[in-house]
């Protein structure tokens, strides 16, 4: 990748480099590239020249629209070959006036990055007198002089590194070690039941099914994404093989797909909370949605200021990244909080009614051993997708923003990445369960404080949640952010500064926490009378609506510290965490109406056990889809909805396998004696 910075008008570039040094190119990429200029000024030119030529970018319609890149067609430059040379596709990453685009352009392999920026820098590379990377007219653009920002070549060659070849390593291994463990299972099935009559095996059986509850029964606690809230209870009805007790027999059923595919398909929720099936899974769904969207519309758009004009600023897209569409972050912060306290306040009775340092521990490590395996799985998976694909034009704006993987995987491994710069984050989706468990560790002391003493509880709770809001409202006003930052990356300082931190976005999970202790210790309920609850409904509503509502009225970033928008900032995210308890405690108490029907729909309860799944193998196939095309995606509603079905379609499917293969044998394991 080389990077200069020079200036070239109309007729060729300016020869006013920043190190006024003198740049040759290598006598091979001379000679081949002299050969394809003169191929092409022939009135018969050869095959590949012609191919080559066609393959260069060219100035399309819709410039005003947005369409400003030039992609050219990167697979019918790879087609190129002459007798001495093939093509090879590179980008030219240019600015002009205020427009920044790349031109698609076809050398002969034989240049190297600098080699082609020599050759565009000083002109050479012409059909006729005219130049194969012309400006824009200044018919569309004021200014007709061309920056160069960088150039970058695509490589034909795959070639994995020693990392890329060990993530690949660890990924088969994660897939293989279940699949031996049921062939193995299956297998001393088989000869069991060739050996011994019904009675034994009946009785057999009988004695794997309580070992296998008591492994369900003091498996992984829940999240704002697990699987499902009945998943601690419904180990029941599942028929496990019979072993003997032994560290490698339980290892085998933990890993069996007998045992790990059992239930997650399932309808019927157990455990209680059954509307924290459809909150969970819609709130998925609007996440999927808006990173359908997101990711597109980073650089990939033929039409992205009518896209800006029709979408951004409507509320019916609320669902597509228009306005505050990742509210729904904040929704599973409110459920991680409320299950992370029933969780450890469950166990704080199982254990006699006593909190522990011992099973704090336990406590940790049952959510470190919840989230890490699939969370490693998916970052090894997509370090080693890097390496083995070849991707197309539109791919490497993205590889260098998104995908430090080489240099920060350690801080994923140590759910800290939330806490770097943002362009040092490996897999970047994955900053919310470093978040998550950051605030997840704050519930062992919170519910210290509650058995403590009320007292001094309530002003620890209310003193946490004064902090964030207050520290939301300053940053905001003293950094002039937006409210919100659908579409692209311009404030870098919101992502940076704001949205991952935990010290802004801890009070829906604290709210989350509080709702948990009330839900755990109410002995009569919160609503007595139905005006409570429609007057409840109708504020619950009306709050969503206004929140959503000024997220428009607000939508543009400030220009010095403004009130109204460093008080949204700070107050917007605990207000809808409230808002959706209300929802949650209304449909526990009996007031919930069609919408408890509809939050407990059957539907619901398999996607939320694999919502986990979900949340982390979703933007796998946006980038791909992405990275893999050689031309702009156009805006349409149309076109949109079917994107966001079809990834939706491929994740659901996959994180079914994932769940049964990666996710769920560690929830089961345990080598413990019972």
């Amino acid at each position: 990748m080389a990077i200069c910075n020079v200036i070239r008008d109309t007729h060729g570039f300016s020869l006013a480099l920043e190190n006024k040094q003198v740049l040759t190119v290598p006598q091979r990429c001379e000679e081949d590239t002299n050969t394809f200029l003169w191929e092409i000024n022939q009135e018969a030119p050869k095959e590949y020249a012609v191919l080559m030529y066609d393959a260069f970018g060219k100035m399309g319609s819709n410039v005003e629209g947005g369409n400003v890149n030039q992609p050219g067609s990167l697979q019918q430059c790879h087609s190129a070959h002459s007798p001495t040379f093939s093509g090879q596709y590179c980008q030219v990453f240019l600015r002009q006036e205020s427009v920044q685009y790349f031109v698609g352009i076809c050398v002969p392999d034989s240049c190297r990055e600098e080699d082609v920026e020599t050759l565009v820098l000083y002109g050479r590379l012409q059909f006729g007198q005219t130049s194969l990377i012309p400006p824009l007219p200044s018919i569309l653009v004021n200014q007709s002089t061309q920056e160069m920002i960088m150039t970058h070549c695509l490589s034909r060659a795959i070639a994995p590194d020693a990392s890329d070849v060990i993530c690949l390593f660890v990924c088969c291994l994660m897939i293989a070690i279940p699949l031996a463990a049921t062939l193995f299972t299956t297998i001393i099935r088989w000869h069991r039941n060739r050996e011994v009559g019904p009675s034994v095996e009946s009785s057999c059986l009988n004695t794997g099914l309580n070992l296998y509850g008591t492994l369900k029964t003091n498996g992984s606690s829940s999240s704002e994404m697990k699987s499902s809230t009945s998943e601690e209870t419904d180990s029941t009805s599942h028929t496990p093989l019979c072993f003997p007790r032994s560290c490698v027999n339980r290892c085998l059923q933990a890993f069996s797909l007998h045992n790990t595919s059992q239930g997650v398909l399932t309808t019927f929720s157990g455990g209680g909370y059954s509307s924290l099936n459809g909150i969970r899974s819609l709130s998925l769904l609007w996440i999927i949605c808006g990173h359908s969207t997101q990711f597109s519309v980073i650089n990939n758009l033929d039409n992205y200021k009518d896209w800006k004009k029709t979408v951004e600023r409507s509320p019916l897209y609320v669902f597509a990244i228009s306005g505050p569409v990742f509210l729904a972050v904040d929704t599973f912060l409110l459920l991680g909080g409320l299950l992370s306290a029933k969780t450890l306040m469950s166990s704080i009775t199982r254990a006699e009614d006593k909190l522990s340092a011992c099973l704090v521990a336990s406590y940790i490590f049952k959510r470190i051993k919840r989230v890490q395996p699939l969370h490693l799985f998916i970052m090894c998976l997509t370090i080693g997708l890097i390496s083995l694909i070849k991707w197309g034009p539109y791919w490497f704006p993205l590889i260098e923003t998104m995908m430090d993987c080489k240099t920060y995987w350690w801080a994923n491994i140590l759910l800290i990445n939330n806490l770097l710069p943002v362009h040092e984050i490996c897999i970047p989706w994955t900053w919310y369960l470093s978040l998550d468990f950051q605030c997840y560790a704050t519930t062992p002391l919170l519910l210290y404080f509650y058995r403590l003493n009320r007292g001094v509880f309530a002003a620890v709770a209310g003193g946490l949640l004064l902090m964030t809001t207050v520290a939301g409202v300053v940053i905001t006003a003293l950094m002039q952010l937006p409210v919100f930052e659908p579409s692209t990356m311009t404030s870098y300082n919101y992502v940076l500064q704001y949205y991952l931190k935990p010290y802004t976005r801890y009070g829906p999970f604290l709210i989350g926490i509080l709702t948990g202790i009330h839900l755990m210790t109410k002995k009569d309920q919160l609503l007595k009378r139905k005006w409570q609850a429609a007057l409840g409904w109708l504020c619950c509503l009306l709050l969503m609506a206004v929140l959503v509502g000024l997220a428009y009225v607000l939508r543009e970033t400030p220009s010095y510290p403004s009130v109204p928008h460093a008080l949204y900032q700070g107050l917007h995210r605990p207000l809808w965490a409230l808002s959706v308890t209300w929802i949650i405690l209304a449909c526990e108490e009996g007031y919930g109406g069609f919408i408890k029907s509809f939050l407990s729909w059957g539907l619901w309860v398999p996607l939320s056990k694999i919502s986990f799944a979900c949340y982390l193998s979703h933007p796998v196939f946006i980038i791909l889809y992405i990275g893999l095309q050689e031309t702009p995606i156009h805006y349409t509603d149309l076109n949109f909805m079917y994107l966001f079905l079809g990834h939706l379609v491929l994740t659901l499917v996959v994180s079914y396998v994932l769940t049964v293969l990666v996710e769920k044998p560690y929830l089961l394991l345990k080598c413990g004696r019972t």
